[in-house]
C-alpha cells in the first residue's frame, strides 16, 4: 500500500512537471514559421525590369579618339567581332531586381516604387517560374509604393491576406519573404524593433523598424505577422556597408492600402498639406515655451500662402494635437496631416506664448515642389555683443528680397566661445527672432540682447541653408 502511494505521487509529480514544461516552452519557445512560409510562398513574386539606352545607341569605341580602325579593314572586323559594333543599337539590359506580392487573384501586385522606377518593361516571375509582363497602374515616390497588374486569366493566383499594422506591438515576431541578391523565395525572421519611425527622406511614412535580415532584392517583398497576414512592405535598410546591419524598415500596410485605393480611384496619390516647417521640442525649448515636458511639433516657419498662414499659425507655435490626434514628436505631424482629407476643416491645438489655443485650418493638397526661401550672404553694418560673444550684420538687399518685405533679421558674421556658440549658432546663420521678438536690424538686435534674462532658456529662431529652426540660448549670470 505504501509502495502504491509513493508510485502514484511520483507519477502525478512527473505529469505536473511535463505540463509546466510544455507551458513554459509555449510561452518562451521560438515560433514555428514552416506553415506560414508554405501557405504564403506562392504569393511572393520576383520583379525585374528593363530600361532602354537613353543616350548612345551603341557601345563606345574601345580605342582612343583618332585611332579608330578604317571601316572595312581586317582590323575593323576584328574589333567589331570582339568588342561589338558601336553603330548598332544594343538590346535593353535587365536592371532593377526586387520582390513583390500578389494583392488579389485577379492580378494586382504590389512592390516598391524604387524597384520599377524608370523601367521600360516590368517582368513578374512567379514561384512556378511563369513570367509575365506587368502594367504599371500607378506609383508613388513619397511612400515608395507601386501598383502593378498582370493578365492572370486561368492562373488561379495565390493572394496574401492583409493584416492591420495598427495592431503591431514592439517585440512581436515577423517574417519576410523575398529575393535578396537574387536568391528567390528566401525567408528571414526577426522582431518589430520600433513603430512610427520617421526617416529624413520619407516624412510622410511612419515606418515599421525591424531586425529582420533585409538585403538588396528584398525591396517590395511582404512582411508577415505570425498569423500569416501582411503588415508591411520591406522598403529600406540602414547600412554603412550596403548590406544588412540589423536595422530595416517596412511601410505599414495601412499606409500602403491608402495609396493603392487612390491609385485605383484616380491614378495618382494626393496628400494633405498644412504648410509649416517644424522641428522637435528639446528640454530647453520646452522650458522656454512654457511646456511641462518636450512634446509637440515646434513651428519654425510658416510657408507664405499656405493653409497654415491662412489659419493664423505663427512662428513659435507648438502643435500638440491635430485632428484629435496627439502630436508627441515633430515626426508625428506629417503622416497625420498627409492622410487628412483634402478640403477638410481640421482643428489644431497649439501652445502660443504659454497659452493653449485652438486653430481651425482647411487642409489643402500637398504641392509637388515645396521650397523655402533662403539667403546667407554677409551684409553691411557690423555689431558685436559681448554677453553672447557674437557679431552680427544687417541683411543685404538680396536677403531682404528673398525673405520678404515683412521679415527682418540679421546675419551672424563672427562667433566666439560663449552662450551663442553653445546654443549652436554658427557664422552665416540668419537670426529672425530672439525671445519671441522679431528682429528688424542689427542695432535693434543688440538692444534686445542687452536686456535678455540670465539662467533661463531663450528661444532663438534662425535660418540655415534654407531651413528655419529654433535654438535654445541660455546666458549665465
Amino acid at each position: 500500500m505504501t509502495q502504491y502511494k509513493t508510485t502514484g505521487a511520483t507519477i502525478m509529480a512527473l505529469l505536473m512537471w511535463l505540463m509546466l514544461s510544455s507551458a513554459v516552452q509555449a510561452r518562451g519557445g521560438l515560433p514555428e514559421f514552416t506553415e506560414l512560409v508554405a501557405e504564403n510562398g506562392d504569393a511572393v513574386v520576383n520583379i525585374s525590369t528593363k530600361s532602354k539606352q537613353t543616350e548612345m545607341a551603341g557601345s563606345p569605341s574601345p580605342l582612343p579618339p583618332g585611332m579608330e580602325m578604317p571601316e572595312g579593314t581586317p582590323f575593323d572586323d576584328f574589333f567589331k567581332r570582339f568588342f561589338g559594333d558601336p553603330s548598332q543599337p544594343r538590346a535593353p539590359m535587365p536592371s532593377s531586381l526586387g520582390s513583390g506580392f500578389v494583392l488579389s487573384s485577379d492580378g494586382y501586385i504590389l512592390t516598391n516604387h524604387h524597384v520599377i522606377k524608370d523601367a521600360d518593361e516590368i517582368i513578374v516571375r512567379f514561384s512556378d517560374r511563369t513570367e509575365l509582363v506587368a502594367e504599371l497602374l500607378g506609383s508613388d515616390e513619397r511612400s515608395d509604393v507601386a501598383l502593378l497588374k498582370v493578365n492572370a486569366e486561368g492562373m488561379n493566383l495565390k493572394a496574401v491576406k492583409l493584416g492591420d499594422s495598427n495592431d503591431l506591438k514592439v517585440g512581436e515576431w515577423v517574417l519576410a519573404i523575398g529575393s535578396p541578391f537574387g536568391f528567390d523565395y528566401s525567408a528571414t525572421a526577426g522582431i518589430v524593433s520600433a513603430l512610427g519611425r520617421s526617416l529624413p527622406s520619407d516624412s510622410y511614412v511612419p515606418f515599421i523598424q525591424t531586425d529582420v535580415a533585409i538585403n538588396p532584392g528584398n525591396s517590395g517583398g511582404p512582411l508577415f505577422n505570425l498569423d500569416g497576414e501582411v503588415i508591411g512592405i520591406n522598403s529600406q535598410i540602414y547600412s554603412r556597408t550596403g548590406g544588412f546591419m540589423g536595422v530595416s524598415f517596412a511601410i505599414p500596410v495601412d499606409t500602403v492600402m491608402n495609396v493603392v485605393e487612390q491609385i485605383k480611384d484616380k491614378g495618382y496619390v494626393s496628400r494633405g498639406w498644412l504648410g509649416v516647417v517644424i522641428q522637435d521640442v528639446t528640454r530647453e525649448l520646452a522650458e522656454s515655451f512654457g511646456l511641462d515636458k518636450p512634446r509637440g511639433a515646434l513651428v519654425s516657419r510658416v510657408v507664405p500662402g499656405s493653409p497654415a498662414e491662412k489659419a493664423g499659425f505663427e512662428t513659435g507655435d507648438v502643435i500638440l494635437k491635430f485632428d484629435d490626434r496627439t502630436v508627441d514628436a515633430s515626426s508625428d505631424l506629417p503622416p497625420i496631416v498627409g492622410r487628412t482629407a483634402i478640403g477638410k476643416n481640421s482643428k489644431a491645438e497649439i501652445m502660443r506664448n504659454n497659452k493653449m489655443m485652438t486653430l481651425s485650418v482647411v487642409v489643402e493638397e500637398l504641392p509637388e515642389d515645396e521650397q523655402v526661401a533662403s539667403g546667407s550672404a554677409p551684409g553691411i553694418g557690423q555689431f558685436y555683443d559681448s554677453r553672447l560673444a557674437l557679431e552680427v550684420t544687417n541683411l543685404s538687399a538680396e536677403q531682404k528680397a528673398e525673405l520678404g518685405e515683412n521679415q527682418g533679421g540679421v546675419t551672424v558674421r563672427r562667433i566666439e566661445s560663449g552662450p551663442a556658440a553653445e546654443a549652436g549658432l554658427a557664422p552665416g546663420d540668419l537670426i529672425l527672432s530672439i525671445n519671441n521678438e522679431k528682429i528688424t536690424d542689427a542695432k535693434q538686435f543688440i538692444e534686445l540682447a542687452k536686456n535678455l534674462p540670465t539662467n533661463k532658456a531663450i528661444p532663438v529662431l534662425v535660418q540655415r541653408s534654407g531651413a528655419s529652426q529654433f535654438l535654445a540660448l541660455k546666458i549665465p549670470e
